[in-house]
């Protein structure tokens, strides 16, 4: 089992930054991936940014790229999204989740271990 905990949502006006936490407890040897993804309402979940839990190999949803940054420290068990240049259709509830698998992946439904997610609010 992997628990998973995000921290640093808020509100925040366009234009400004983020820094989003999320931390990693249990199996930890066990996650090969780690992502982020978001949902607003009325959505489906979408993915973000993805990062090899070894290696650091990133990948980023095409609306984040050059304004989001994913970033880990395994030894604290952290993954960080940094979020700037925020624009108000980011507003979503922000949640990071841990493939087990190798193979990297987009969809949120190969992924297996969720956080309870945090809100990010961005006014305009």
């Amino acid at each position: 089992q992997v628990q998973l905990v995000e921290s640093g949502g808020g509100l925040v006006q366009a234009g400004g930054s983020l820094r989003l936490s999320c931390a990693a407890s249990g199996r930890t040897d066990n996650i090969a991936r780690m992502g982020w993804f978001r949902q607003a309402p009325g959505k489906e979940r979408e993915f973000v940014a993805a990062i090899t839990w070894g290696g650091g190999y990133t990948a980023y949803a095409d609306f984040v790229k050059g304004r989001f940054t994913i970033s880990r420290d395994n030894a604290k068990n952290m993954v960080y999204v940094q979020m700037n240049n925020l624009k108000p259709e980011d507003t979503a509830v922000y949640s990071c989740a841990a493939r087990l698998r190798v193979r990297s992946s987009a969809s949120p439904d190969d992924y297996d271990y969720w956080g309870q997610g945090t809100q990010v609010t961005v006014s305009s």
